[in-house]
């Protein structure tokens, strides 16, 4: 990989981990279409996952340093409460990552007939948020762990995480706002956790075939992106706009399954 390949990965990275169109089925075709290796490059996959992390923490530190300050009140109040629907939520994450951590590798390996069959899916989910009736519930305990099983699922390239997590939340009612807020900030410990173990493990050691300079230049164009994303993603769920991003992902969903079936 080089650091033009890098760059546009890294960008792809950046601006679809919050835009609900899948960064990891997009990273898949992105790889696909450059001709980058996609067991070698695991590791720059962590690289961009853990730089669109640092963007979701700059874009939320206000909220993040509310809810650090609730817990350090060591009372029950609305701050640990919301903790407690986060951990709720990583719940069928973590299980997933424990027991079925190379079952789930196995799913990034370029296989575009999957991808583009799972955006197909983001797509149906996306449009499924138009059929519901709104209201301004709270999220509850009940709707985190649903929540987080949708971002379970998505651990599938092609299916969107905050697609998944987002439309479940509008789908079981919740206000909209909320459901971007929990959205974002639930993923921050997964990742974390997962890169922390990848390094503990030694799996991350090295670069793992792609060098130094591609793995920084990936690392700022997802960062940046993704600021900008995750800004924008907000007020595209406030003003329910979510149809324009099923249509796209059902556009290039079909696109990578005609791609697959007679030209890859």
């Amino acid at each position: 990989m080089n650091w033009l390949e890098a760059l546009i990965l890294g960008i792809i990275q950046g601006l679809t981990e919050f835009l609900p169109v899948s960064s990891s089925g997009h990273l898949e075709l992105g790889k696909a279409i450059l001709g980058v290796n996609a067991e070698k490059s695991l590791v720059f996959t962590v690289v961009v996952h853990g730089a669109t992390v640092l963007s979701t923490i700059v874009v939320f530190y206000r909220d993040i340093l509310k809810l650090i300050r609730g817990l350090l009140a060591f009372r029950l109040n609305e701050e640990t409460l919301f903790v407690a629907r986060i951990f709720v939520s990583m719940i069928p994450v973590i299980i997933l990552g424990l027991f079925f951590k190379q079952e789930v590798e196995q799913f990034f390996t370029g296989n575009v007939m999957l991808v583009g069959s799972m955006l197909l899916v983001t797509s149906l989910l996306l449009a499924l948020t138009y059929l519901v009736k709104r209201n301004e519930r709270k999220i509850s305990f009940v709707d985190s762990f649903l929540i987080g099983l949708a971002q379970a699922f998505a651990v599938l390239p092609g299916i969107s995480r905050s697609g998944a997590t987002i439309s479940t939340g509008l789908m079981l009612g919740n206000r909209k706002a909320n459901v971007a807020r929990f959205s974002f900030l639930m993923v921050l410990i997964p990742i974390i956790g997962a890169n922390a173990k990848d390094i503990i493990d030694g799996e991350n050691g090295s670069a793992g075939g792609v060098g130094l300079i591609p793995l920084v230049v990936g690392f700022m164009a997802a960062f940046i992106s993704g600021l900008l994303a995750c800004r924008w993603m907000i007020g595209i769920v406030k003003k329910g706009r979510l149809i324009y991003f099923a249509v796209y992902c059902f556009l290039i969903g079909t696109a990578a399954i005609i791609a697959a079936a007679f030209f890859i």
